[in-house]
């Protein structure tokens, strides 16, 4: 049976990829900082072991063998230039080891154990448009972890794709979940909705849609690829 280890899959997209999966009877193994739900292992990714231990841990769940890695945790939260000097640089660097390097983590971790057991696999990393677009003055460092980690995917499918090792990135927009919902109020509410020409933000089974594709389906050929579902609201 198929493995697959989901990052945040307590809430939002995570829980949504989830569903979709468990619903194409494949074993998932979920994640969330605090493991509030028995089924999933708790890590806080803000802690540098925590992604190890992690994957250790699924490891023995998934009796030594994971096939697909789901890169989804994120953090989001604003920091304005205003703060203090070091406020601000203690907020650079979490978002950063919580978004772009925890991901790096497990994603050598699962490049690693697929080029040992001689094993395809593949990595789906949920990124977002602000990686290709930027993001409002208060968030440098989401917009900086979501480039590097498209950066990271591409190398991971440039590197590995003659191994069977294969990376898909999706770069949401704003999507209907209590994060983007607390960023919408915050940067103005439903007048936000103007720059995005589909009139609403996604739901997060759109996502969730995309990444269980890109896990189970995707055609290797596609590797390297980066899924836009931003309503329009970045054209490349």
């Amino acid at each position: 049976m198929t493995c697959i280890l989901v990052t945040g899959s307590s809430r939002g997209i995570g829980a949504a990829i989830r569903e979709q999966l468990e619903a194409r009877c494949v074993k998932v193994i979920g994640h969330s900082t605090r493991g509030d739900d028995e089924a999933e292992i708790a890590a806080d990714f803000s802690d540098p072991p925590a992604p190890s231990l992690l994957w250790e841990e699924a490891m023995r769940q998934a009796d030594g063998q994971i096939d697909v890695l789901v890169n989804n945790a994120g953090l989001f939260d604003a920091s304005d230039l205003d703060r203090s000097d070091i406020e601000w640089l203690d907020a650079w660097e979490e978002t950063l080891r919580i978004n772009l390097t925890a991901t790096a983590q497990l994603s050598r971790f699962a490049v690693r154990h697929w080029q040992e057991t001689g094993r395809s696999g593949r990595i789906v990393h949920v990124a977002s448009r602000a990686g290709h677009r930027g993001d409002s003055p208060a968030h440098w460092h989401y917009a900086a972890a979501k480039g590097g980690m498209l950066a990271l995917h591409k190398t991971i499918a440039r590197a590995y794709a003659g191994e069977g090792i294969y990376s898909f990135a999706i770069t949401p927009g704003f999507t209907d979940t209590a994060m983007a919902g607390d960023y919408l109020e915050s940067r103005g509410g439903p007048g936000l909705l103007a720059d995005i020409p589909l009139g609403r933000v996604a739901e997060p089974e759109e996502i969730a849609d995309i990444a269980t594709w890109c896990a189970l389906d995707a055609p290797p050929s596609m590797t390297g690829a980066t899924i836009d579902a931003n309503g329009a609201s970045y054209v490349r």
